[in-house]
């Protein structure tokens, strides 16, 4: 993921989740201040267990959009981390699910922050008051919940999606427990964003080969249909609507990258 700064004197950094958090920086400056164009170095790897050389790996990660600042990362041992990079160190740590955490996304802002893992549930956090936190969905048999993306233009709603799940489940927060709809593909699943200039507007991709744009604007009345629909002809793995050429969004599947127009 890369840094969520807009500014064009912003350094190019991109962040990874594995074993660790690295940040790299993208054609860094040397000793005498000029751009080594092409060149990638590692800028630095964040570990908050320096007592043992094992590490639960992480799963996820979220950079926060309004502070760069800080970065939120997920893992299997069921604790969320919040980092501030600028000094490498961790703001918090906490135990946030009964079983793995496989996602973490921001909400608009910098203190609220989702995770969803394998104990079935949604959790929201506030990183004014991490005592408590509020559970704002379980699902059935409590399946295990695999993605969440919040709305950056309307943060009342949050979609998610089960492992090996065919459905995407839109929560509102005002509204706990019980989904507002839930959007139907034909295969698992795999990926979601929503727009990042219209609130009511989302995609999703899975295993149906299918990308499907959705709008939400008619709620609370059901929503059976995409208004668009893309076939990959494979499977597609991943999503992206671009936020600065929001014509755009790119899908990944098999071994290949397209990007498509709206």
């Amino acid at each position: 993921m890369w840094l969520p700064d807009q500014r064009t004197n912003a350094t190019d950094l991109l962040a990874s989740t594995g074993d660790y958090l690295r940040l790299w920086e993208v054609n860094p400056r040397n000793k005498d201040g000029d751009i080594e164009e092409g060149r990638v170095i590692t800028s630095c790897c964040l570990n908050n267990n320096k007592k043992t050389d094992f590490c639960a790996p992480l799963t996820s990660f979220d950079w926060n959009s309004d502070d760069a600042r800080i970065v939120g990362t997920a893992s299997i041992d069921t604790t969320c981390s919040i980092w501030d990079i600028e000094t490498q160190q961790p703001l918090t740590q906490l135990i946030a699910h009964e079983k793995e955490v496989f996602d973490l996304a921001f909400a608009k802002g910098t203190d609220i922050f989702a995770s969803v893992g394998g104990d079935g549930s949604v959790r929201l956090f506030d990183l004014r008051s991490l005592e408590h936190s509020t559970i704002l969905y379980e699902t059935d048999q409590l399946k295990s919940l695999l993605r969440i993306v919040w709305n950056k233009q309307d943060p009342n709603y949050l979609a998610t999606v089960m492992v090996e799940g065919n459905e995407v489940v839109i929560l509102d927060v005002r509204l706990p427990s019980v989904p507002v709809t839930v959007l139907t593909h034909t295969a698992p699943v795999n990926s979601v964003g929503w727009a990042p200039h219209s609130s009511c507007h989302l995609c999703s991709a899975g295993d149906d080969c299918l990308a499907l744009i959705w709008d939400i604007s008619t709620l609370p009345h059901p929503i059976e249909d995409p208004i668009l629909a893309y076939n990959a002809g494979s499977h597609i793995n991943w999503l992206q609507w671009s936020a600065l050429q929001t014509d755009w969004i790119s899908i990944a599947f098999n071994k290949s990258v397209q990007i498509l127009r709206v």
